[in-house]
């Protein structure tokens, strides 16, 4: 299943890119579940970005390999491949595109994920949605031109 959602930043695509670090990174990162970064390499191909989830009950590692980034005069984007993924998901490609306007940037994230199952993969859609709905503000306090 798809997901796509954009949210404009004041600053050039350059700048935003180059704050795509670990710091950016753990403020995106919701309040449930808790997230322990474990490894995070950058945003270049071959990079490695580990997490462990904590549910409270249980805990969940998901690592996921950068498998691809290209930079021109327009767009910068990278993609995290998922490589070790909570039991909640079977597939995940995550494309971080980020694209230069004349306001600044827009940030554009294209998820492509399933399930274990249909059913499953149609009920994480409204999670999904709602945590990277969450990074918005974020981005837009990060990225806002001094």
């Amino acid at each position: 299943m798809k997901l796509t959602l954009e949210t404009q930043v004041e600053q050039d695509y350059l700048t935003v890119k180059d704050g795509f670090q670990e710091e950016l990174f753990k403020k995106l990162s919701p309040p449930f579940p808790p997230v322990k970064l474990l490894r995070f390499d950058g945003s270049k191909k071959g990079d490695v970005v580990s997490l462990e989830l904590n549910f409270i009950f249980f805990k969940q590692k998901w690592t996921s390999d950068i498998t691809e980034d290209f930079t021109d005069d327009k767009e910068f984007y990278f993609i995290d491949q998922g490589s070790q993924l909570p039991f909640f998901l079977k597939k995940w490609t995550h494309k971080h595109r980020v694209i230069s306007t004349d306001k600044g940037s827009l940030i554009r994230d294209e998820i492509d994920f399933e399930g274990p199952n249909g059913l499953l993969t149609i009920l994480l859609y409204p999670a999904l949605w709602a945590q990277f709905l969450y990074r918005k503000p974020i981005y837009r306090r990060f990225f806002k031109k001094a």
